[in-house]
């Protein structure tokens, strides 16, 4: 079964909870990480883990950058591996 990188690439976390360089791999469950950055990033991780490419810019990839919706305090690189 595939698998999704997540790396925490950038952090202001107002809780604390996320630091920068994080790592978390994701196969079919959910990571350990915020349910509102999980719910903003999830549909990513989906196609990823179901063998499906990304738009990425002008071309497709299976990868994906994303910011926390709480202002964008946090950002995080998902990477198919």
């Amino acid at each position: 079964m595939p698998k999704v990188k997540l790396t925490i690439i950038e952090s202001k976390c107002r809780c604390g909870y996320h630091k920068k360089d994080d790592l978390y791999i994701v196969e079919d469950i959910c990571a350990p990480i915020c349910h509102e950055l999980w719910n903003s990033i999830y549909p990513s991780i989906y196609v990823l883990l179901n063998g499906g490419t990304l738009d990425y810019g002008n071309s497709k990839a299976t990868k994906f950058q994303a910011k926390c919706p709480d202002g964008g305090r946090v950002v995080i690189l998902g990477e198919l591996l």
